[in-house]
Order: structure tokens, then C-alpha cells, then sequence
């Protein structure tokens, strides 16, 4: 589906071009057939691809990459399944609005190392339930498996009359091909997953974009919390896949009065809390002090590797490194986002000054992404929730899984997670399918009655203020 070379750009958005014009054409049920063919087919491949991912990457663990898939196909599916994408699909009588849908025309999906399988499968979905042809970019580290997900993908969507070139992907990616692509002017919108430079491009093309921010999620263990519960939720999210989800947690913040409780059951579960010495040698490996960014080498490693980089002891079973902090920034390179098991740790005198914490750790590299509370107290989570700038505040929830949607809550399951004008996107919300729509609307002759019961010339008359004019208005009608 792609070579390298220059013209071949052009090439490939001009296919999509073609494939959209014949995709425009397709009513609602030959939509729907096509979006369940390629749903069967990539979920009937979840293992197959999960062990693609996890062997060419070199990232996370398989089984749960399987997860991932299952959350990408069959929780996406009976999300989109039955929304209404093509033509018609909302009539306003008393207002007299018909909304029309349209596709949006070609797509590029910028595809992240961390979550390869998983965020192709996800976005082919929501491109074809909206009847948009797909150009899928894959990671450099995860070529192969990306193309086999959209080839099969492709192949599925083929077989239930899908238009030809309805989904492409690029077997050599290049920076100067993805550039290329992406200030195509024929191309309606990228999709942007990855690394925040590729997504800075994204939205510097000049092509509509939908991207995500950085995560650098705090979670809060309040007083009130189920402490096993909190302890055990949180282990089940920062460990999964060996965090590589954006939206795992990267900060635990502990009231002191549970805080003993809160390390007592950490280290029950396989957490090894770093001495001062051993956070240093940690942060040498986890942190690039040059790019300012988290080191790649150990993005969705073990614990145990990671140790093991960093020269420091701990025993085989370790789930998760414990590194307590004095402070949030620069000078706390742990309290960054670090996509892997390793989690720095506060404790906060009270209530207050654990928020006060949080939205430092927010605001360091993760505004309008994700935050997390573990209480039982309705007041304090809401006095949290509305001092937090993020698009998803998840509650004694794991923070991974909450966020991407449809396991714990009732949010959109989305791979990719709006963060809001904090992060640097259009939208706070779970992107999904209706986020790939123009929406036209036919808008008949409605009259504003009050406004034809009032003396229009009134306005003229300096005299009277916005209080006089609505006054007026209510007496009229």
C-alpha cells in the first residue's frame, strides 16, 4: 500500500478521494454491514495481533494488549452499533432543524508505539461507521503489526462491498511522507495519537485536527477511602500493560492520616518502596534529561527490568516502584509522566494540601487529560472535581481503564482521549464516532414571536437599557 517516495503521497490521498466518493453513496445499512464484518475480523484476530504488538514492540504485556483489542473492537462496536450516521439522523419539528450527517472525506490516523493494534482497530471503526476512507501511519517501532491489523481489516471491509481503498496504510513511514500527507489538501482531518511532536504537527498542518495531550495523572487516596479497595484498583490500572495508557496513574497523593495504611497494602501487592539513593538511580534511567521527556528504553518495561537498569535490588514478584517525592517539576524528574510501573508518591498533611498537590501534578504536564479519587465522602469528591482541569475525573475507578471508557463507566471506549484547550485539542470528551461527522442542518421558517409583538423601533431610543428592552419584551408576550 505505500512506498517511500515523494509522489506517492499524493498518490494515496487521491485513492482516498476516490474510495470517499463512492463511500458517500452508501446508505445506513450497507454502512453498518461493513462496520460489522471489520469488527468480527479484528476481534476474531485480538490474541493473534496482541502477540504481534507485544513482540515487535518490545512493550507491555500480551495479555493484556488482548484487552486492549477486545476494547477496540467489541466495546467500540456495541458503543457505535446503533447510532445513526448516515443521512437523517435528528428532526427538531417544533424548532424546525433537520440535522443531516456527512462524512468528513479522508482520515489520517497517526498510530502510537504504545497501544498499536488496539488504536488502528479502534480508529478504522469510527472512520467506517461514518463512511470516511482511513490512511492508517503506524509507529516506526510497530510497522508490522499495524499493517496486518488494517490488511485484515481492509480485507473484511472488501468483503462486505466496501469501496476499494476505504483503508490504506504506509508499510515505510517517513517524516517527510507523513508531512506530506498531512498538508495534502485534499485530506479532511488526522486523527493524531503519539508522541507530542508528531501531534504538534498535526495541528500545525493546517488540516483540521483531533488530537490527544500528555497524561500525567494523579490519583488521590482520601481519608475516607476503602483503603485494599483504592490500593487494589490503583495496582490493577498502573500495571496493566506496564503502563503504557496514557491515563495511568503517575502520582499517588495520601492523606497522612491512611498513609501507613495505604503503604502497608502497596507493599502486600508487590510495591517496593525506593530509598532517596535508589529514586535517584531510577530517575537516571526513567528520564532523559536532554529531551526533558521520559526515557523511550523504558516505556512498558517490568518493574523488575527497570530495577534492573537501574541498578537496584528488589525481589523477583515486583509489580510496581514506589518513588516518594519532595516536590513536583523540573527537579523531580519522577514526577513527569513515565509510561511504565513506577509511581511517585506524596503524603499530604490534609485534605487541602493533597488537592493543592494534584493540581501541581496536573498542571506539570497533564492539563485537561485525566485525575483520579478514591472516597467515600460526595462533598470532598466534588470539591476535588472542581478544583481539577481534566476531561475525565474517574472515581475509585482504575485510572487506565476508566478513562478509555465502557469497563468501569459509561463513557465512550476511546483510544483516543481529548484533553481540552489545557492540552492543546478541541475537545475534552472520549473521541469517537460522532467526532467524524459534518453535521448539516435544514432550518425551515420559524417565527420569534416576541420579537413581532414588540415595537421594534424602541431600539432607537437611547433611553432605554437591556433591562427596559426585556421588560418590554415580557409584557408583549
Amino acid at each position: 500500500m505505500s512506498e517511500a517516495s515523494s509522489g506517492l503521497a499524493g498518490e494515496i490521498v487521491d485513492r482516498a478521494v476516490t474510495a470517499a466518493a463512492v463511500f458517500g453513496q452508501l446508505d445506513q445499512e450497507q454502512t453498518d454491514r461493513i462496520v460489522r464484518a471489520v469488527y468480527e475480523a479484528g476481534f476474531n484476530q485480538r490474541v493473534r495481533l496482541a502477540r504481534m504488538a507485544a513482540e515487535e514492540t518490545g512493550l507491555g504485556i500480551w495479555q493484556d494488549k488482548v484487552i486492549k483489542n477486545v476494547v477496540a473492537t467489541q466495546f467500540v462496536y456495541d458503543d457505535i452499533r446503533d447510532v445513526k450516521t448516515v443521512g437523517i439522523i435528528a428532526e427538531d419539528h417544533e424548532r424546525g432543524i433537520v440535522e443531516i450527517a456527512q462524512p468528513m472525506g479522508p482520515i489520517l490516523a497517526i498510530i502510537p508505539v504504545t497501544n498499536p493494534t488496539s488504536t488502528v482497530l479502534f480508529k478504522i471503526l469510527i472512520a467506517l461507521k461514518t463512511r470516511n476512507p482511513i490512511i492508517i501511519c503506524p509507529s516506526k517501532k510497530a510497522i508490522r503489526c499495524c499493517t496486518e491489523a488494517a490488511r485484515l481489516c481492509y480485507e473484511a471491509a472488501l468483503g462486505a462491498d466496501a469501496p476499494e481503498d476505504c483503508i490504506q496504510w504506509l508499510e515505510q513511514v517517513s517524516r517527510e511522507q507523513t508531512h506530506e500527507i498531512m498538508h495534502h489538501p485534499k485530506l479532511a482531518l488526522i486523527l493524531a495519537t503519539g508522541g507530542s511532536g508528531l501531534v504538534h504537527e498535526a495541528y500545525s498542518s493546517g488540516t483540521p485536527a483531533l488530537g490527544v495531550g500528555a497524561g500525567n495523572v494523579p490519583v488521590f487516596i482520601e481519608a475516607s477511602a476503602d483503603i485494599p479497595f483504592a490500593v487494589e484498583q490503583i495496582m490493577i490500572s498502573k500495571t496493566f500493560d506496564n503502563g503504557t495508557i496514557c491515563a495511568s496513574e503517575q502520582a499517588l497523593v495520601v492523606e497522612a492520616s491512611v498513609a501507613a495504611a495505604v503503604e502497608t497494602e502497596l507493599k502486600k501487592r508487590q510495591a517496593v518502596f525506593l530509598s532517596p539513593e535508589e529514586t535517584a538511580r531510577v530517575e537516571a534511567v526513567a528520564w532523559d534529561s536532554e529531551k526533558k521527556s521520559m526515557n523511550a528504553g523504558i516505556v512498558g518495561q517490568s518493574a523488575v527490568r527497570i530495577a534492573e537498569l537501574a541498578g537496584v535490588s528488589v525481589p523477583g514478584d515486583t509489580r510496581l516502584l514506589m518513588a516518594p517525592l519532595g516536590g513536583v517539576g523540573a527537579a523531580w524528574p519522577l514526577s513527569s509522566e513515565i509510561l511504565a510501573p513506577v509511581l511517585a508518591y506524596y503524603v499530604a498533611p490534609d485534605f487541602r494540601a493533597a488537592v493543592n498537590l494534584c493540581i501541581d501534578l496536573n498542571y506539570h504536564g497533564g492539563v485537561g487529560h485525566t485525575v483520579s479519587i478514591f472516597s467515600n465522602d460526595e462533598e470532598n469528591i466534588r470539591r476535588f472535581s472542581l478544583m481539577m482541569n481534566a476531561g475525565r475525573i474517574v472515581v475509585n475507578t482504575p485510572s487506565s481503564q476508566g478513562a478509555v471508557g465502557g469497563i468501569y463507566n459509561k463513557l465512550n471506549p476511546s483510544l483516543t482521549l481529548g484533553c481540552g484547550t489545557g492540552g492543546k485539542n478541541i475537545t475534552t470528551e472520549n473521541v469517537t464516532a460522532r467526532h467524524l461527522l459534518n453535521i448539516q442542518r435544514i432550518t425551515r421558517r420559524r417565527t420569534n414571536e416576541r420579537f413581532q409583538r414588540f415595537d421594534a423601533r424602541r431600539y432607537y431610543d437611547e433611553s432605554l437599557d437591556a433591562c427596559a428592552i426585556e421588560a418590554e419584551f415580557n409584557r408583549n408576550f
